[in-house]
C-alpha cells in the first residue's frame, strides 16, 4: 500500500480526533468578530481559500485569505493564520517574520520541531495527522476539520460520509477520463481548487477548477466526451444538463463536500495507479518550498518545487 493511500484512508479518525480536540486550541484559533487573513501555500492555500469563506459566512467575522507569498503588507489584521504542514516552507516563515510583534500570528502544523514555533505567536500541533507522502491528503483536511469544529459546522455526519466517500465505488468510467473538472460555490471553490491540484501531482492529469456559475464563461468549451465535470455541494439550475449535452460526464457530489474531496483524492491515486505512476513520488515536487538565500553557492540544490 502506498503512504497516500494509508494516509487518506485514516482521514475519518483524523476528523474525529481534531474535533475532539478543538477546546483546547481555543485560544491559539480566530476569535469571533476579529479581522482574521488565512495564508498558506498549494494545497494549504486552498484549505484557507475553503476556512476563510466558512468564517465570514457564519459571522464570525471579515475573513481574507491569501497565498503567504501574495498577503498584502498595507493592510491591518487582529490575527494572520498559516497553515503549514511541514513548518519550514521559506513563504510562510517570511511571512511570519514580517508580522512578528506587530500582529498577532497563529500556525496550524504537523510538525513542531521546526522553526514555526519561533515564528508564529500561538501554535496548533495536529501530529497525528502528519504525513510520509508528498502529496497531502489528511493533514490538510484534518485542520480544515478542526476549523470547522471551531467554527461549530462539524458533525458526526461529516465523518460518516468521509467512511462512505472511502469504501463506495468511484463512477464506473470516471478512471479512463483525459480531463477533469472541479467545480464548487462559495466554500467549496477552495475544495474544488484542491481536488484539481491533487489530480495535477499525483497522476498529471489535466485539471482545471471554477466556480459553478464561471464554468459557463468560457471553460464549458473544452469540455468533450473525455471530460469528467465534478460537483461539490449543490449545482447551479441546468448545469448537469448542459455538461451531459457535451458528451462529459457529470459527477454530482452527494456527500458533505469535504467528504468529496476524499472521493476526489482516490480518484487521483486511481488514476495514478491506470497510468503506472507512483503518487508517492510526484515529479519535480518535495515535501516542503525551501528557496535558495541569495548568495547560496552555486550547485546547490535549489528545492524550490513542493506540496506544502
Amino acid at each position: 500500500m502506498s503512504h497516500i493511500t494509508e494516509e487518506l484512508d485514516s482521514q475519518p479518525a483524523c476528523w474525529t480526533r481534531a474535533a475532539q480536540s478543538v477546546n483546547l486550541h481555543a485560544e491559539a484559533l480566530p476569535a469571533p468578530g476579529e479581522r482574521v487573513a488565512i495564508v498558506g501555500c498549494g494545497t494549504s492555500y486552498f484549505m484557507a481559500q475553503a476556512a476563510a469563506v466558512l468564517r465570514e459566512s457564519s459571522g464570525q467575522g471579515e475573513t481574507d485569505a491569501f497565498a503567504a507569498s501574495e498577503f498584502p503588507r498595507g493592510r491591518s489584521y487582529d490575527r494572520v493564520l498559516a497553515l503549514t504542514r511541514s513548518g519550514t516552507t521559506t513563504e510562510v516563515l517570511d511571512l511570519l517574520g514580517q508580522l512578528k510583534g506587530s500582529t498577532r500570528t497563529a500556525a496550524i502544523t504537523a510538525d513542531p520541531d521546526t522553526p514555526v514555533p519561533e515564528a508564529a505567536d500561538d501554535l496548533v500541533v495536529l501530529d497525528f495527522a502528519d504525513e510520509r507522502s508528498v502529496v497531502q491528503t489528511r493533514f490538510a483536511t484534518t485542520a480544515l476539520t478542526l476549523l470547522r469544529a471551531h467554527l461549530g459546522l462539524h458533525t458526526d455526519a461529516v465523518t460518516a460520509d468521509a467512511r462512505t466517500a472511502l469504501s463506495a465505488p468511484l463512477p464506473p468510467g470516471l478512471v479512463d477520463r483525459t480531463q477533469f473538472t472541479f467545480l464548487g460555490s462559495g466554500w467549496t471553490v477552495g475544495l474544488a481548487n484542491e481536488a484539481g491540484l491533487k489530480l495535477r501531482e499525483a497522476s498529471l492529469s489535466w485539471t482545471e477548477a471554477y466556480p459553478a456559475m464561471e464554468y459557463r464563461h468560457g471553460p464549458i468549451a473544452v469540455t468533450t466526451g473525455s471530460t469528467a465535470t465534478w460537483m461539490f455541494g449543490p449545482a447551479p439550475a441546468g448545469l448537469a444538463e448542459q455538461v451531459a449535452a457535451t458528451g462529459g460526464l457529470w459527477v454530482e457530489g452527494t456527500l458533505d463536500p469535504l467528504a468529496e474531496l476524499v472521493r476526489a483524492q482516490r480518484l487521483a491515486v486511481a488514476v495514478a495507479a491506470a497510468r503506472g505512476l507512483d503518487p508517492d513520488r510526484p515529479r519535480h515536487l518535495t515535501r516542503s518550498v525551501i528557496l535558495t538565500p541569495p548568495g547560496t553557492p552555486p550547485g546547490t540544490p535549489p528545492g524550490m518545487s513542493g506540496e506544502e
